[in-house]
């Protein structure tokens, strides 16, 4: 039998990949309007000023991020212990019931902010089984040799429904305020199936036999020990924890420059635009040589990208600089991905993908809260100019403290599976 020479010659990972791109259509649409619904709520009925009502969007990016935080361990640990169809689909039927609820919720205008907040909490809690054991699942159905396109067609199902959803729950969301999350409903629950729909991913033996409290530390010292790995993971931890600037896109949209829920979703989908460009261009092309470099220097781009945002007052000029700090994004996220995964065995891969999840989380909620810290004492702007600056300069401290990232020459993985 002819090897496949993409990874979309294979049936299991077309599951993947479509269950991917509809969970992430999905949850995006849900994820930037109940944000903007948080803030405009903090507005209209709780009559809070600009500022205020920013730092709601930060307590949002709280709330999602305690569950995760908590939670970690025991989703590395399910990633590696059951069967990451039946994890991954328990999850996303969990985003399932929490469309409902918000669609219901909404239709009836009975939204408050500490419903809100539970159900942000609830999203995080069942994002964070999602991510581990999905990202567990791709090297499982892809050969190691094809395994760098995998990762940039993963991306370009995640940037291309990052840019969709948003963009379309945005406008569905001016028509009917309810309707994007019933719609939301439906893509979820086609997902789940679809992730059923592949093979059976049987356990290895090896994590069955262990104490569940030993296998999660095993993770977590693997990931310390390797200082390439730790690197790669505290990079994204840290520079993008500073350096986010979506958090106070609703602040942009409804007062800065004045375009409404359908420029919000426009403004939360051009991110994902450039990343989904570059994904494209990544998986015809993948990058092989000089791989750590490109990555710093990839962070350093975000972060300036970032700063031009926050100073930009056409609505064009700033959709360009989101379009860049995706991009820009992208090439960090797919060296970064591939590392990850080719220098981890397969029997820690979930536990690993957990903690690097985690790092993603925490950048993201918990830049979220920083930047909602920041507008309170600096304004929108201010916040988001001083993030991308510390971005910047956060790449060029890791850059010393891990010279190991800038030594990485290529992908040549570690581990095989056998």
């Amino acid at each position: 039998m002819q090897e496949p020479n993409s990874p979309l010659q294979i049936r299991d990972y077309r599951f993947f990949w479509t269950a991917r791109f509809l969970a992430v259509f999905a949850t995006m649409s849900m994820v930037v309007l109940i944000g903007y619904q948080t803030y405009d709520i903090a507005r209209t009925d709780y009559g809070m000023d600009r500022s205020a009502a920013a730092f709601q969007l930060g307590l949002l990016g709280l709330a999602q991020f305690i569950p995760l935080f908590l939670l970690t361990p025991v989703a590395g640990l399910a990633a590696d212990r059951f069967d990451r169809r039946h994890v991954a689909a328990l999850a996303i039927i969990t985003d399932c019931a929490l469309a409902t609820a918000l669609a219901i919720l909404t239709w009836l205008d009975v939204l408050n902010l500490p419903i809100l907040f539970a159900l942000a909490a609830g999203h995080g809690a069942a994002r964070v089984f999602t991510g581990p054991s999905m990202s567990a699942i791709a090297p499982n159905i892809v050969p190691p040799p094809l395994f760098p396109k995998a990762i940039a067609l993963n991306s370009i199902a995640w940037q291309s429904a990052s840019v969709l959803g948003p963009a379309v729950g945005g406008m569905l969301f001016a028509l009917s305020a309810s309707s994007p999350y019933f719609i939301s409903l439906g893509l979820l629950a086609l997902a789940a199936g679809l992730v059923l729909a592949i093979r059976p991913l049987p356990p290895h033996e090896e994590t069955e036999a262990s104490h569940p409290l030993r296998l999660m530390a095993d993770g977590l010292h693997f990931t310390i020990r390797h200082r390439l790995l730790l690197g790669c993971v505290t990079l994204d931890l840290f520079a993008v924890l500073l350096g986010g600037a979506t958090a106070m896109l609703p602040v942009f949209a409804r007062d800065i420059l004045e375009v409404g829920t359908v420029g919000l979703g426009i403004m939360r989908g051009a991110p994902a635009a450039g990343a989904a460009l570059v994904a494209l261009l990544l998986s015809i092309r993948p990058i092989e040589r000089n791989v750590g470099v490109k990555m710093l220097w990839a962070v350093v781009v975000f972060g300036a990208a970032t700063i031009g945002f926050g100073l930009s007052r056409d609505f064009f000029l700033s959709l360009g600089f989101l379009a860049l700090l995706g991009a820009a994004d992208m090439v960090s996220v797919f060296i970064r991905g591939t590392l990850v995964q080719l220098h981890t065995p397969d029997e820690m891969r979930g536990r690993v993908s957990s903690i690097s999840g985690l790092a993603i989380s925490a950048s993201n909620e918990l830049g979220e809260m920083q930047s909602g810290v920041a507008a309170a004492i600096l304004g929108a702007t201010g916040a988001v100019v001083f993030g991308g600056a510390g971005a910047i300069v956060v790449t060029v401290l890791w850059a010393w403290l891990f010279p190991q990232l800038r030594r990485a020459r290529t992908f040549e993985p570690q581990y095989r599976d056998h």
